[in-house]
């Protein structure tokens, strides 16, 4: 029996020819189109609603209607990538198809995958959602910093690189987490990893090529619900210092309403991407009320954020 032949090690990544880095555009969509990202999670339940069919065509046709009513009206789209997986092969085909889309609509997309690994594994995760030349690819991907923030290394290097950005998972909207965030109060696991959000932002900022770049945001991101309250208070957290883009979930349909934004995030308001989805999704199918959806709560996030 012929040996196995071992996969081909990926060629280094280089930067793409003229694309700025992730935190400069995500920056500069939210000055022209506000504050929001359209979470576009095709719920079964949804595909019900809509009268879309369970199968990758329903799928497909959802997707392609949420991209369509977003399109020159949200800053960004964010992919729940759980939501495809469930249809195999032919469900990353249709997340492969939405951001490729988006991409020539001129969309940041952000792909909601929550990796986090370890050495050889974290590269794969790290090529597969950041890689040059990736199906894949996006402009950032939420990880997760649970097996020690370093090592989400592979992921951080290849996104500055590529000029893709990264989303961290730092406090979340869901009340579990805040067994394991909280943990340790003013010296808290969550403050740590706003922490090294901030360092690897310092580091990024210092060496950009730009004057601009270097006053913007950074490309290293986190999440942080908007449903968190007093938290950032309570653990001591200054998110100004962390000088990169905050992607805040919990914005709507979770309860979160735009005027409630600045107390959560105080001075640090001006660095939310605020996502929603159902409560845009269920406006769904017809494409223009999506669109007003879209419009309104990009309007409401504006006036409330700045």
């Amino acid at each position: 029996m012929p040996e196995p032949t071992a996969p081909e090690t990926p060629a280094p990544e280089t930067p793409a020819p003229g694309r700025a880095p992730f935190g400069a555009r995500l920056g500069a969509a939210m000055d022209e189109h506000g504050p929001l990202c359209v979470g576009v999670d095709p719920h079964p339940g949804l595909l019900d609603a809509w009268g879309l069919p369970r199968s990758a065509e329903g799928l497909r046709r959802f997707t392609l209607t949420v991209l369509e009513a977003a399109a020159g009206h949200a800053a960004a789209l964010k992919p729940q990538v759980a939501l495809y997986e469930p249809y195999g092969a032919a469900g990353f085909a249709v997340l492969e198809e939405l951001l490729a889309e988006a991409r020539s609509a001129g969309l940041l997309t952000v792909a909601d995958a929550k990796r986090g690994d370890i050495g050889s594994t974290m590269e794969a995760y790290a090529a597969a959602w950041l890689g040059e030349g990736s199906p894949l690819a996006a402009d950032a991907v939420t990880l997760s910093p649970y097996l020690g923030f370093e090592s989400l290394r592979p992921a951080l290097d290849l996104a500055a690189r590529t000029g893709r950005g990264t989303f961290v998972l730092a406090l979340t909207s869901n009340p579990e987490g805040r067994s394991v965030q909280h943990a340790g109060g003013r010296e808290s696991v969550a403050g740590s990893v706003c922490a090294a959000a901030a360092a690897e932002n310092a580091r990024l900022l210092a060496a950009a090529a730009e004057p601009a770049a270097r006053g913007g945001l950074g490309s290293c991101g986190l999440v942080v619900g908007a449903t968190v309250g007093n938290a950032l208070t309570e653990l001591g957290i200054d998110l100004t210092a962390v000088r990169g883009p905050l992607l805040a979930p919990g914005y709507g349909a979770q309860g979160a309403r735009a005027e409630e934004l600045p107390a959560v995030f105080g001075a640090a308001a001006g660095q939310v991407l605020a996502a929603s989805s159902r409560a845009i999704l269920r406006r769904g199918p017809d494409v223009a009320a999506l669109r007003e959806a879209v419009r309104r709560s990009s309007g409401e996030l504006s006036a409330a954020l700045g």
